[in-house]
C-alpha cells in the first residue's frame, strides 16, 4: 500500500483471541456503557430541571456529561459490536469519523476542566465578584470556546493525520482509532510533518495544565486562610471532584502517549486506552456525585419521582402506610 487512498479499512485489535472471552468483554464493556449512559443522563436532567443547580458549577457540569456521553459512545458501541460478531474491521471513513469524535470530544473537556477551575478559584477566591466574573453569558461563552477549540483541534488533527501516506499496513494495535497507532504505518518522511503538530499540542495541553496548578495553588492558600473547620471542608468538598476527574484524565493519558517504549506492548496499550477513554465518562458521575449533597438530594427526587410514575410505590398511596 503506497499511500492511505489504497486503504479502504482497517484491522483493529481484538481483545481476545477466543469467542467465550470476546462475549465476556462485550458484557463487561456493556454494563460500563449503560452505567456511563445512566450516571451522565441523571445529572443532564437533574442539572436542567432543578432551578438550584442552574450556577455556573452545574452548566459546566452538563457540558462536561454531554462530553463524556459522547466520548464513551464513539468508542466503546463499535469495540462491542467487534467483541459480539468476532469482527475486527473498520472502515476508512469510520476510522476517519472515529478519530476526528475523539480529539474533538478529549481536547474539548480537556479545555472545559481548565474553565471549571477557573470557575473554582472565582468562587473560592474571588466570592464578591463570582456573578460579575462569570454571568450567565460569560459561562455561555467559555463553554462554546472549549467545544469550539475542540473542534479546531479535531479538524486540524484529522485533515494532517489522514493526509499521511500509509506505507506500513493496515492493521491498528487498538481497539480504537488513536493517533500513536497511524504513525506507526506512515512512511518515515511523513512523520516530521505529524510531529510539529503534536508538538504545538502538547504545548497548549501543558498551558491549561500550568493554569489549572496555579489555580489550585491560590485556591489551596485561600482555603487554609479559612478559620473555620466547617468551612474549609465545605471549600475542599467543592474542588475535590474537580481534582479527582483532572487527575484521572490527565495520568491516564500522559502515561498512554509517553510511556517508555521498552515498556510497550499491545495488551498494556489496550488497558491504558480503555482506562483514558472509558473509565472517566462512567465514574465521573460518581466522583461528582458524591461529595455534593444538592446533586444527590436532586437525582434521588427524579428517581424516586420516575419510580412512582412507572410502577407501584406504595409511598404514593398514604392511606396504606
Amino acid at each position: 500500500m503506497s499511500n492511505g487512498s489504497s486503504i479502504t479499512e482497517f484491522l483493529l485489535l481484538a481483545f481476545a483471541d477466543r469467542q467465550e472471552l470476546q462475549l465476556l468483554h462485550f458484557w463487561l464493556f456493556l454494563g460500563i456503557y449503560l452505567a456511563a449512559l445512566l450516571g451522565n443522563g441523571l445529572i443532564i436532567t437533574a442539572i436542567a430541571c432543578d432551578l438550584r443547580l442552574h450556577t455556573p458549577m452545574y452548566f459546566f457540569l452538563l457540558n462536561l456529561s454531554l462530553l463524556d456521553l459522547g466520548t464513551i459512545s464513539t468508542s466503546l458501541p463499535k469495540a462491542m459490536a467487534n467483541s459480539l460478531w468476532d469482527n475486527t474491521t473498520i472502515s476508512y471513513t469510520g476510522c476517519a469519523s472515529q478519530v476526528f469524535l475523539i480529539y474533538f470530544l478529549i481536547s474539548a473537556e480537556y479545555v472545559l476542566l481548565t474553565i471549571m477551575a477557573y470557575d473554582r478559584y472565582v468562587a473560592i477566591c474571588q466570592p464578591l465578584h463570582y456573578g460579575t466574573l462569570l454571568g450567565s453569558r460569560a459561562c455561555v461563552h467559555m463553554a462554546a470556546a472549549a467545544w469550539g477549540s475542540g473542534f479546531l483541534y479535531a479538524v486540524l488533527h484529522t485533515a494532517n493525520t489522514f493526509s499521511i501516506p500509509l506505507c506500513q499496513g493496515n492493521v491498528l494495535d487498538q481497539f480504537f482509532y488513536e493517533l500513536p497507532q497511524i504513525l506507526k504505518l506512515s512512511c518515515s518522511d511523513a512523520y516530521p510533518r505529524e510531529a510539529g503538530l503534536i508538538v504545538v499540542s502538547a504545548s497548549l495541553f501543558f498551558a491549561c495544565f500550568i493554569f489549572i496548578v496555579l489555580s489550585y495553588v491560590q485556591i489551596f492558600r485561600a482555603v487554609l486562610s479559612i478559620p473555620s473547620e466547617q468551612g474549609r471542608h465545605k471549600a475542599f468538598s467543592t474542588c475535590l471532584p474537580h481534582l479527582a476527574m483532572v487527575s484521572l484524565l490527565v495520568s491516564t493519558a500522559v502515561f498512554a502517549h509517553l510511556k517508555p517504549p521498552s515498556i510497550s506492548s499491545p495488551s498494556l496499550d489496550l488497558v491504558v486506552a480503555v482506562l483514558y477513554s472509558v473509565v472517566p465518562p462512567a465514574v465521573n458521575p460518581l466522583i461528582y456525585s458524591m461529595r455534593n449533597k444538592d446533586l444527590k438530594d436532586t437525582v434521588w427526587k427524579l428517581m424516586t419521582r420516575a419510580c412512582s410514575e412507572v410502577i407501584y410505590c406504595p409511598s404514593s398511596f398514604p392511606y396504606l402506610s
